[in-house]
């Protein structure tokens, strides 16, 4: 029963997550404003916005118009009852867990939104990082939290502006060589940016959430997550090939999370 009570409350959260992921990149309020039908403006009833079963039910299609409704409203709703679900079923259900939970639900609103339009919203990374650091069992639990999340923003910030600087004067060394006497005075390389500042906040939950060893375990797997894609697209115009990383990091982070156990096991006997 109490696991049956978490997926649905994930999926009913997930439901919310739907409205975030869509509102928040046109700049519209999460909280005011009904739910509508993107393609009529038909607001929506109650019965339409049953996490899950309404989409099952409509077939995929909006009630007013028959205009199709996007597959992606029930997958984050499957999603989110599923992240739930596996938290529960490890660490049963607890006010702590309730908040780490709400904490990956802000990570899977990022990575869909960092996947459909390259931006991580601020608001969004901030209320990830918010709810890992008070996901603790403790006070000093809390302030430990809070301890790695500012270690791995520090570290994030300094890889950043180091590779940063190393991709800008390899751009810079590469512009000189066809320097003109017209253009010796202007700039005409590009400032090279190795990752986002948004990264650098999901690293910060990260170091919240799993600790520094577990961390440092999480970002080598999405690197390993993200390697194949990364490869597919080697071929592809420069613009293609810019791969969002938010997505590898939370999957990385909450598999990390799930299997801490076992992992923690394995570098203790090996390191």
């Amino acid at each position: 029963m109490e696991l049956l009570f978490a997926f649905i409350l994930g999926i009913t959260i997930g439901s919310f997550i739907n409205v975030v992921i869509l509102r928040i990149p046109i700049d519209e309020s999460v909280v005011f404003g009904s739910s509508h039908c993107c393609s009529c403006g038909n607001n929506l009833k109650p019965w339409h916005n049953i996490p899950l079963f309404s989409w099952l039910f409509l077939r995929g299609k909006c009630s007013f118009c028959q205009s199709k409704i996007s597959a992606q409203y029930p997958i984050i709703e499957l999603l989110s009852g599923l992240v739930f679900l596996v938290l529960a079923n490890k660490y049963g259900i607890s006010f702590p867990i309730f908040l780490v939970g709400l904490s990956f639900l802000m990570l899977l609103a990022l990575s869909m939104i960092d996947f459909k339009y390259k931006m991580v919203p601020d608001s969004l990374n901030l209320l990830a990082l918010f709810f890992a650091i008070l996901g603790a069992w403790s006070i000093d639990g809390l302030f430990l939290n809070l301890q790695n999340a500012l270690l791995f923003a520090g570290g994030f910030t300094l890889l950043r502006f180091s590779l940063s600087y190393l991709l800008t004067s390899s751009a810079h060394r590469q512009a000189k060589k066809t320097q003109t006497s017209w253009t010796k005075n202007y700039h005409t390389y590009p400032f090279i940016e190795a990752m986002g500042e948004g990264d650098i906040m999901v690293a910060a939950t990260m170091g919240a959430l799993l600790g520094v060893k577990l961390t440092l375990v999480a970002i080598f797997l999405s690197a390993i997550l993200a390697l194949p894609i990364m490869l597919a697209l080697r071929k592809r115009s420069k613009e293609e090939q810019r791969v969002p990383f938010v997505p590898f990091l939370a999957l990385a982070t909450f598999i990390v999370y799930i299997f801490d156990t076992p992992i923690l096991a394995y570098i203790e006997a090996n390191y």
